[in-house]
């Protein structure tokens, strides 16, 4: 049995049920070991193989180990038996923020916070080549300190799942929240098709209420095809035109993450810290110090590391054998001197290099290949401060040429450096101490 009394595997102690649906419950539990409170998701197997939906789980558990981000949700392991999928979640003490609109509008402040936290995961979620395909009320938590966690990647998107065309081609989602662009079903852009979403959430955050709303479907979609909705007359003139450029029903013309991120209502009390003039001689290096942190690998726990070994590894539980679009390779090096040797191959290659919080670089082909640009996340995690893995991912492109540059480009230009690697077809590699331990 996998659940004795109501200990799960020996690890969970399971409490009370938080809610359920036709194919899953969600308990609250304990990690017996660290005391942490977590939600634990139980799927039923045979439910979901039966109506096909396993696709869903697999690509949920995928999203799930790509994205990190203080607002969204983390999964921290993946367990399994015959009869049930066991996901170890986040617990988001707050619940829905949809319960929150649900008692009326919210305080521009407030609404503010919330859509600067959803910016940020959304926007760390299109680095990594992830697209929600879902985003609303429903599936943003609140944790206890009311930070907003977004959830329920069961309808994304992979950046490898665009077509030939470089566009996503499946209609999904909840239709009030949805891109006129995804009804049409001529394909549509992932992240374009968020980013009306989030300015749907926005309009609903301020005036607690859907812009594009009507009990017959076809003409909730004639609105949403034509962008036709009302403000109340509280809404301020700078909120106005942010939301009109969201909510624009030209994917080309609407606004993008950065330029969202620069406008002027967003940025107001922005809780990024900057450099500031009038403040005390310490405080410009106290801000050096909290950028560098930012910009620090990330740490990965025990769960992390226990994953990556192919005898613990669950995914065949799931997924069906592909062409691997991912490496790990271990390196004892700095992070800064890993990030120097990163930079250089990338500028050998003949690629853009952009640096990207907590340890992410993106590798990106100056020209468009058989899929699109090649597009390639290095993202670095901290075993010690001298010894690092690095997760190499293609995010866009063909993978074919994507494992050209892996290995031609990337493997033997990190070679004097690698420990040994993962997720590829090179052997190991010694360690350049190990090989001078056998010479002499």
């Amino acid at each position: 049995m996998d659940i004795k009394g109501n200990i799960l595997m020996e690890r969970y102690e399971l409490g009370r049920l938080l809610g359920q649906g036709t194919f899953a419950k969600v308990y609250y539990a304990r990690n017996l070991t660290t005391g942490q409170s977590v939600a634990i998701k139980v799927i039923d197997k045979e439910k979901v193989l039966r109506v096909g939906l396993i696709n869903q789980i697999k690509r949920e558990i995928s999203v799930m180990k790509r994205v990190r981000h203080p607002n969204i949700l983390q999964l921290y392991e993946v367990m399994a038996t015959k009869t049930k999928i066991y996901f170890a979640l986040e617990y988001a003490k707050g619940g829905e923020l949809f319960d929150k609109v649900a008692n009326g509008k919210l305080k521009e402040q407030i609404a503010r916070k919330y859509f600067q936290q959803l910016i940020n995961a959304v926007d760390i979620c299109h680095s990594r080549g992830v697209y929600h395909r879902d985003l609303k009320p429903e599936n943003l938590l609140l944790d206890e300190n009311e930070n907003l966690k977004v959830s329920d990647f069961g309808l994304s998107a992979l950046a490898e799942s665009k077509h030939q065309d470089g566009l996503l081609h499946t209609t999904c989602g909840t239709p009030a929240y949805v891109a006129p662009e995804v009804i049409t079903r001529r394909g549509y852009d992932g992240d374009k098709a968020d980013v009306w979403s989030c300015g749907v959430i926005l309009y609903v955050l301020l005036a607690g209420y859907l812009p594009f709303h009507d009990s017959n479907l076809v003409e909730m979609y004639r609105k949403i095809g034509k962008s036709e909705f009302r403000f109340p007359n509280w809404f301020q003139p700078e909120v106005r035109k942010l939301i009109l450029r969201i909510l624009d029903p030209n994917p080309v013309n609407r606004i993008t993450i950065p330029k969202i991120k620069e406008n002027s209502w967003f940025r107001k009390g922005n809780v990024t810290k900057e450099p500031s003039s009038d403040k005390a001689s310490g405080s410009c290096s106290t801000y050096l110090a909290e950028s560098q942190d930012l910009m620090k690998p990330s740490n990965m726990n025990a769960f992390d590391i226990i994953s990556l070994s192919p005898g613990f590894d669950l995914t065949a539980l799931f997924e069906e054998p592909r062409q691997k679009t991912e490496a790990r390779l271990t390196i004892c090096r700095r992070a800064s001197v890993i990030i120097t040797k990163l930079e250089e191959i990338g500028k050998c290659l003949g690629m853009k290099v952009s640096k990207r919080e907590a340890g992410l670089l993106k590798l990106e082909a100056m020209q468009e290949g058989k899929k699109g640009i090649l597009s390639i996340n290095a993202e670095i995690f901290e075993l010690t401060p001298s010894f690092h893995l690095v997760e190499v991912k293609k995010s866009n492109g063909d993978t074919l040429e994507y494992q050209k540059v892996l290995n031609e480009g990337l493997r033997p230009g990190l070679q004097d450096v690698i420990w040994n690697s993962q997720g590829g077809e090179q052997e190991q590699q010694e360690a350049p101490q190990q090989q001078q331990d056998q010479k002499s």
